[in-house]
């Protein structure tokens, strides 16, 4: 208690901003994981202003050997920002400006507090874009999605946020500045620092600020709405669009169970008697809007689609997008808890893992809402349960278990946005080999030789 109170008064010295009570700081024991049991909580929470002010505390935890855990909206689902044996909770919400965009260079500099939506908007009135899109990107932050290397819809045609970080500045373990990258859109000099950073989960340092990569803004966008009596034939109009080349934005999947939840929570006009919708998000020049959406149109209907929906304007186009954003949350309406994952396969084998979650959750009478950004092979199994109830908590972690191994089997990994965090550490080893996830660990002890960053998270 004694070396607690010396930390905490140290910590009031080098910030402004300091929560230190036992019921303040409970509420960052957790984050959008909504784990069972807290089992820790933190010792301070330190709403930081600068990147200085962040170095000064990263030296003060250090000196007490103290862990140093970064936290931006807690929206993610892994327990990336829980501490595990107390430790100081950085807030970044303070540290949420737009330095700078830079209409030639194509390039936002920001802090990492800021928020994804807003980027996106701030960008937008300049004829820019920043395609990472996250369901939540009307809350998530910059520093979270760089943290997690976080995808989204519209991964299939623009990749995710690793594709557009081309400089970190971070405060290392040791309290320095280090500059990862630079300001040009090509860089081949030296090691890809930027890279080790980005998914890292705040393990290896604290990014305090990033620059990122912007692309023209699409002329024109829209979405269609497909809906199959089958998941198989959903799953194989999927593999036609990428077979004829077609590159929509995004293609997003919902079996019926989602679209029923989703229907309730946020009505949309879906259709709930439908095994399977495909919301297919096309953008481009304006000329080219009526031949993408003609093709894409021609091969739904020879994958044995029922009806063939085309948002007609802006307002279309937000209620449907609105309603794949909702799922989650109408999940959240069935059970106390909802779980979710981000298992993620290679396309070719996309409809064995659908069919094989569905089977696994049915051996243990659980039931799933399947969604998915089906066009890179990632799938997002929401599981509503009550964590209450025993039998059923043990029977979801069973399940989650056999969802991993088959996962594995088909030649997946474990995490395509979501990261590792404390929640699916232990069943790594399934898709990392063991010399990978040793060179991991050394990664970890020279970045940070104390342990203080973030420690017990991914390994």
């Amino acid at each position: 208690m004694l070396m607690k109170n010396k930390l905490i008064y140290d910590l009031k010295k080098e910030a402004c901003e300091v929560l230190s009570s036992k019921e303040e700081c409970y509420a960052y024991a957790q984050d959008a994981l909504n784990q069972k049991q807290i089992k820790s909580i933190p010792d301070a929470v330190v709403f930081v202003k600068d990147a200085e002010e962040v170095q000064r505390i990263v030296k003060t935890a250090r000196k007490y050997k103290t862990p140093v855990i970064c936290r931006g909206a807690g929206t993610n689902v892994v327990g990336a920002c829980t501490v595990q044996h107390g430790g100081i909770i950085l807030n970044f919400s303070k540290m949420n400006k737009i330095i700078s965009i830079n209409p030639e260079n194509m390039t936002a500099t920001v802090q990492p507090g800021v928020v994804l939506g807003d980027l996106q908007k701030e960008a937008e009135k300049l004829g820019l874009f920043y395609p990472p899109d996250p369901s939540n990107l009307s809350v998530s932050t910059v520093g979270g999605s760089i943290a997690q290397n976080s995808g989204g819809a519209k991964s299939f045609k623009y990749g995710t946020t690793k594709d557009y970080v081309l400089d970190l500045k971070v405060v290392t373990a040791k309290g320095e500045f280090l500059k990862t990258g630079s300001n040009t859109i090509k860089n081949s000099t030296g090691y890809n620092l930027t890279s080790i950073f980005t998914g890292s989960e705040g393990t290896l340092g604290i990014i305090v600020e990033a620059v990122l990569k912007l692309i023209p803004k699409p002329e024109s966008k829209k979405v269609l709405t497909a809906y199959f009596d089958s998941v198989k034939n959903s799953v194989k109009a999927v593999n036609a669009i990428i077979e004829h080349r077609i590159f929509p934005a995004s293609i997003d999947f919902m079996d019926k169970n989602a679209i029923q939840t989703v229907e309730k929570f946020y009505p949309a006009n879906l259709l709930t008697d439908k095994e399977a919708l495909l919301l297919i998000e096309i953008d481009g020049f304006e000329c080219s809007m009526d031949y993408q959406e003609k093709v894409i149109k021609d091969i739904l209907k020879s994958c044995s689609a029922v009806e063939i929906r085309s948002s007609h304007n802006d307002e279309e186009y937000e209620k449907i997008l609105t309603a794949r954003r909702s799922s989650m949350a109408s999940c959240a309406k069935l059970k106390p808890n909802v779980t979710t994952d981000d298992v993620i396969v290679p396309r070719e084998n996309l409809d064995k893992l659908v069919s094989g979650i569905n089977s696994v959750c049915k051996k243990y009478s659980l039931d799933v809402c399947m969604i998915g950004h089906v066009g890179d092979g990632s799938v997002h199994p929401q599981i509503p349960i009550d964590y209450n109830d025993e039998d059923e908590y043990n029977r979801y972690k069973l399940a989650k278990s056999e969802i991993y191994d088959l996962t594995a089997k088909l030649g997946g990994i474990l995490s395509g946005e979501h990261g590792i965090g404390a929640e699916k550490r232990a069943h790594i080893h399934k898709v990392v080999n063991a010399a990978a996830l040793d060179y991991m660990r050394q990664i970890k002890k020279t970045l940070d030789p104390d342990n203080i960053l973030n420690p017990y998270k991914i390994f």
